[in-house]
């Protein structure tokens, strides 16, 4: 190819190259997994493993106080979860909410966590 034909074709090339890497990167970024059977909208739901696997443990505002700090049943260790609640919850590594060990937020509205950074014992749902 010579470099007069290359000149006027590399901008062409250029773009389709920035086209082709936007598209490829939203079809690797898949929908999150959703868990079965489905929290429900109020609800936060946590399971015992990976993948929404096993018996969820769910909580709203009719069982649960904001700004309490609420640790699961014992023996209980949640290792996904789902925060469909319109509310901030942050997920704690203690059962007694102490920011000691690992601690992070998220929001409200629907999150989906298919794998817990850590093993989760205690939530605390925000105003």
């Amino acid at each position: 190819m010579s470099s007069r034909r290359l000149r006027f074709r590399l901008p062409h090339l250029l773009i389709l190259a920035t086209i082709g890497l936007l598209t490829s990167a939203g079809v690797a970024q898949a929908a999150p997994a959703q868990p079965d059977p489905p929290c429900r909208k109020g609800e936060f739901c946590v399971w015992p493993a990976d993948g929404y696997g096993g018996e969820a443990q769910r909580f709203d505002l009719r069982t649960a106080n904001p700004e309490e700090c609420i640790p699961l049943p014992d023996g209980f260790e949640g290792s996904s979860f789902a925060n469909l609640l319109s509310r901030d919850v942050t997920v704690y590594q203690s059962e007694e909410c102490s920011t000691e060990g690992d601690f992070v937020t998220y929001p409200g509205g629907g999150t989906f966590v298919p794998d817990a950074p850590f093993l989760v014992r205690g939530i605390q749902i925000w105003e």
